[in-house]
């Protein structure tokens, strides 16, 4: 009977933490990254959607969105290296 009860607790903890209504992280790092692209140009403050984010998580999202600016990631958001290096050897910032 303990340990039905004890499992039973678990179990509505466990449900009640997922309901709580805050983002999971994941969700957070989306949001983050929406905010930062929508940031109007100049803007160097870190958008209230980013608070909950580590700031090497932080720092990634803001360098994600600058190598996007700058022309050096793919339709998909990776790294090209080709276009950096393109870029490197014609002197473009």
């Amino acid at each position: 009977m303990r340990t039905r009860t004890i499992t039973v607790l678990l179990a509505a903890t466990l449900l009640l933490a997922g309901c709580s209504g805050e983002p999971s992280y994941d969700e957070s790092v989306e949001q983050c990254v929406k905010a930062v692209k929508s940031r109007p140009e100049g803007d160097k403050a870190k958008p209230k959607p980013c608070e909950p984010l580590k700031e090497d998580d932080y720092t990634l999202v803001v360098m994600n969105k600058v190598m996007g600016d700058l022309g050096w990631t793919d339709k998909d958001g990776r790294f090209d290296k080709e276009k950096f290096e393109r870029d490197a050897l014609d002197g473009k910032p």
